[in-house]
């Protein structure tokens, strides 16, 4: 019987990265000049994080150092989602980001799709909020890794647990 081997492709994103990047842009916040006096702020809730300042331009800049930070500390800002500037208590801005965690199904479908549609003697399966490609060629496997690098699918993308069964 032939080995099959497998990868997958996933979206993680590491939240204690995010946590120390988050740490450093309050710090850099709290010591540059033109912060001075304002009610910037960003904070951790679940899997989003929350910035608050007092208007939007301040706000757009507290985005600026967050993404610099972020970057630093290789958080792909591919799994960042940015919702609308609100409103917020006391005359300020707030701005929700989402954090991405596992691929959506409509992305996990489109790879799947891709893999379909390039020939290749492999076969692509949805698990929950990962995609499992398996084969018995490890080239051939390779050869998918690749091709789903240079794909734009709007999303981070990993691939771990590549393994011959």
């Amino acid at each position: 019987m032939a080995k099959q081997n497998s990868f997958d492709v996933v979206s993680a994103t590491d939240l204690n990265e995010v946590r120390n990047a988050i740490q450093l842009a309050l710090k850099e916040v709290r010591q540059r000049f033109d912060f001075k006096g304002s009610v910037s702020d960003i904070s951790l809730e679940a899997h989003e994080i929350v910035l608050r300042s007092d208007d939007e331009f301040k706000l757009r800049a507290l985005v600026e150092v967050l993404e610099q930070k972020m970057v630093r500390r290789s958080v792909s800002l591919r799994a960042l989602t940015y919702e609308k500037v609100e409103n917020a208590a006391g005359g300020t801005v707030r701005q929700r980001v989402l954090i991405q965690q596992g691929i959506p199904t409509e992305k996990a479908r489109e790879i799947t799709k891709a893999i379909r549609d390039s020939k290749l003697r492999v076969q692509a399966a949805i698990q929950g909020d990962t995609v499992r490609v398996s084969g018995r060629d490890r080239d051939t496997l390779q050869k998918v890794i690749t091709m789903l690098k240079e794909m734009d699918f709007g999303i981070d993308m990993h691939f771990e647990n590549f393994r011959s069964h």
